[in-house]
C-alpha cells in the first residue's frame, strides 16, 4: 500500500486514538431521535457489538443536549456531539460528557463564542472535527469559486482551522465531504498536502445502500491506498448497522483491519426453501459479536446453501455449513454432516459449533 502522506497529528476521543499511526478506525452516527434514551443507547450498543469505533449523535436542541448525559451512562463508546449554529449546544454537550464536537466555527457565531467552545474543551483537550460538505459552503466561499469545488471545499475548511488555531487550540480532525467520487478524491488530496490534522473521510449524501456503498468503496479504498484517512464513515440512507459493516468489509478488504467472519453463501435460486440471506447476515453478525469478545480464538470458514445441489460440496470446503431443505438446515462438520436443525434454530447450531471450533474440539 502507497503511503504517500505524512503521518498525521495523533489525537484522542476517549480512549480511541486517531492519527498519529493509529489503526483506521470505523465510525457511524445514530439515527434515532437523541432525546429518545433508550432507543439511541440501543442503537450504540448494536453498532458496537459490530465492530464500530466511535459513535456520533445529533444535537439539535437543549432537549436533545441533555439527553447526551443519560446515554453517557449506559454506554463506554466515544461519543461525539453533532453542533450546527448554537454554540450553547456545544458547551451542554462538553458538560454531558461527550469526547468529541463536530462542530463548524465558522457558522456558531463570532469570536467569543468560538472561544467559549474552546475553554471548554480544553481542560479534557475533547477534539473538534471541522466537517466541511459541499451542500454547506459559506456565500463568499461559492461566489468566488463558482461552485463546491474541491478548491473551495478546502479553502472553507482551513478558514475554520484558523478559527480554532488562532485561539492555539489544535485538537482537531476535518472532513471535507463531496457527494460524489471525484470531487471527493481532488478535495482530500488536495488537503493532504496543505495540512498534517487527522483526516475523516466519507462521501456525504453518498445515497441508498447499493449506491452509496459503491461510491463509498472506491472514493474512501481509493483515498486509503494513497495513505490518506484516519478515520471513515460510509454514510448511507440506510441503518447505522449497514454502515458499519460497509466500512469494516471496506478496511479488511484494504488490509487494514484484522480479518472478519469468513462467510460463504449462495445467491439462492427457485429451490430455495429457506430464507439463506437472513440467516446468513445473522450468522455474520453472531460471529462478528463473537470474535470481538473473543479477539484471539480461531476463525472458522462457513458456508450458508440454500438446498442440496452445491450444500454438500460447499461442506467439504469450509469447516462448518448449513444447507437449506424445506424449512430447515443439513449441518455439517468438517464436511461430516451432524445433524438436521428446523430454520428458527440453524444460527444458534453454527454457533455452536463455532465455539467448539474455537476451543479445539
Amino acid at each position: 500500500m502507497s503511503t504517500q502522506r505524512e503521518q498525521t497529528r495523533q489525537l484522542s476521543v476517549g480512549a480511541l486514538r486517531i492519527g498519529g499511526g493509529a489503526p483506521v478506525s470505523v465510525q457511524t452516527m445514530t439515527k434515532t431521535d437523541t432525546r429518545d434514551v433508550d432507543a439511541t443507547v440501543a442503537q450504540i450498543r448494536r453498532v458496537m457489538a459490530l465492530g464500530c469505533d466511535l459513535v456520533r449523535l445529533a444535537v439539535p436542541d437543549a432537549e436533545a443536549a441533555g439527553a447526551l448525559a443519560l446515554i453517557r451512562r449506559q454506554v463506554e463508546t466515544p461519543l461525539v456531539a453533532d453542533i450546527h449554529f448554537d454554540y450553547r449546544l456545544a458547551l451542554a454537550a462538553v458538560n454531558a460528557g461527550v469526547d468529541g464536537l463536530r462542530i463548524n466555527p465558522g457558522n456558531i457565531g463570532g469570536v467569543e463564542r468560538i472561544r467559549a467552545v474552546v475553554a471548554a474543551v480544553r481542560p479534557r483537550r475533547l477534539p473538534i472535527r471541522i466537517g466541511v460538505n459541499s451542500g454547506s459552503l459559506e456565500a463568499d466561499i461559492l461566489a468566488r469559486h463558482g461552485a463546491a469545488t474541491p478548491e473551495a471545499l478546502v479553502e472553507s475548511a482551513l478558514r475554520h482551522v484558523a478559527l480554532l488555531e488562532g485561539e492555539d487550540y489544535r485538537e482537531i480532525k476535518i472532513s471535507v465531504k463531496a457527494s460524489d467520487v471525484p470531487r471527493t478524491l481532488a478535495a482530500y488530496r488536495l488537503l493532504a498536502q496543505r495540512t498534517n490534522y487527522p483526516l475523516h473521510l466519507g462521501v456525504t449524501e453518498a445515497g441508498t445502500f447499493l449506491a452509496g456503498t459503491v461510491r463509498s468503496s472506491i472514493a474512501l479504498g481509493a483515498l486509503l491506498l494513497e495513505g490518506i484517512g484516519d478515520t471513515i464513515r460510509v454514510s448511507l440512507t440506510d441503518t447505522p448497522e449497514q454502515e458499519v459493516r460497509v466500512g469494516l468489509e471496506l478496511l479488511r478488504a484494504l488490509g487494514l483491519r484484522a480479518p472478519g467472519p469468513s462467510v460463504t453463501s449462495c445467491p439462492t435460486c427457485g429451490r430455495t426453501r429457506v430464507d439463506v440471506a437472513a440467516i446468513a447476515r445473522a450468522i455474520e453478525d453472531a460471529l462478528e459479536r463473537h470474535y470481538r469478545e473473543h479477539p484471539a480464538v480461531p476463525r472458522p470458514h462457513v458456508a450458508v446453501m440454500g438446498c442440496v445441489v452445491n450444500g454438500p460440496g460447499e461442506a467439504r470446503g469450509a469447516d462448518i455449513a448449513i444447507a437449506g431443505g424445506d424449512g430447515r438446515f443439513v449441518l455439517f462438520h468438517a464436511g461430516r454432516q451432524v445433524g438436521v436443525v428446523p430454520e428458527a434454530d440453524a444460527v444458534e447450531a453454527v454457533m455452536q459449533l463455532v465455539r467448539e471450533f474455537g476451543a479445539g474440539k
